[in-house]
């Protein structure tokens, strides 16, 4: 049986609703719970897993970006797990060979990006459920509680097709700050996290040096929805020309960057990759340089 094709990196809740009972496709929420910091260096962050049973898209399960879909012995939180490890993390949840997933949150679509930019890494099909768990309770389509989802099918673990440009470490983002390799850094963090003018859950406030402020919530429009190609097209133009290429997406943990990695894509770039460990990486090292200010 051979899974409807995804028609993008984005679906609407028409489609996911007349595709809902396809077998070879599995609905995954990625919802996490990281509250604002109330003080420098202060990180809450808390597994959805609550959040979801308590309401959550029918069939769907839960992938938890603070546990199993991250690598806890990684320095930083969120860090992605390695190739293997995701893969078998995925086929606990019925995804394997041959199956598509859609992602989804109740957070904005951050959470569910960030889980579609990994599982592109590794060359499964996926797609962001746009508007999210919200959009989706808008439209009037069913919704389920508990977390008793039935058994998990055994699904043969897939073989993860790996790639490697779609990320970017702490040395790469140095060069390009440094102007010692082509690319531009992109700030996704709201403009507070950027100027350096509210409270960070890191060891130290700004931005990297050279970087653009693009906030990863400022490309969605007040309901959640990714806004219209046009006016999407217009906010990135403001900040990224076609010549600024390749560009590199960092945030607070590579969360928020994943966020405005599915709008570049939305928008056709292929040259965009996300820095993982993303400002509390770079904080941690205090030769690591940081700028306040807009």
């Amino acid at each position: 049986m051979t899974l409807s094709p995804l028609p993008g990196p984005l679906v609407d809740d028409t489609w996911l609703d007349a595709h809902l009972d396809d077998p070879r496709l599995v609905v995954l929420d990625a919802t996490a719970l990281l509250p604002s910091p109330r003080e420098d260096g202060d990180h809450r962050s808390v597994s959805g897993r609550g959040t979801w049973a308590e309401r959550h898209l029918p069939g769907s399960r839960h992938a938890d970006l603070t546990g199993e879909f991250s690598d806890r012995e990684a320095p930083y939180h969120f860090a992605v797990p390695a190739p293997g490890a995701l893969a078998a993390a995925l086929a606990r949840l019925g995804v394997g060979e041959g199956t598509g997933v859609v992602t989804y949150d109740s957070g904005g679509g951050i959470w569910a990006a960030r889980l579609w930019w990994m599982l592109r890494a590794i060359g499964v099909p996926a797609a962001v459920l746009d508007g999210g768990l919200e959009g989706w309770a808008r439209a009037g389509r069913p919704l389920a509680s508990g977390d008793d989802v039935g058994p998990v099918p055994d699904v043969r673990p897939l073989t993860p097709v790996v790639r490697p440009d779609l990320w970017s470490g702490i040395e790469d983002v140095a060069a390009i700050s440094r102007g010692e390799r082509p690319g531009t850094l992109v700030c996704a963090l709201p403009p507070g996290g950027y100027d350096g003018s509210v409270p960070t859950r890191y060891s130290r406030r700004g931005h990297i040096p050279g970087s653009r402020s693009l906030p990863g919530r400022g490309l969605l429009d007040e309901s959640g929805h990714v806004l219209p190609h046009a006016e999407l097209a217009s906010r990135v133009g403001a900040v990224l020309d076609p010549e600024a290429s390749p560009v590199v997406l960092y945030c607070g943990g590579g969360i928020s960057a994943a966020g405005a990695a599915l709008a570049l894509t939305l928008l056709g770039r292929t040259d965009i990759s996300v820095y993982d460990g993303s400002l509390e990486e770079w904080s941690k090292d205090p030769s690591r340089p940081l700028e306040s200010g807009a």
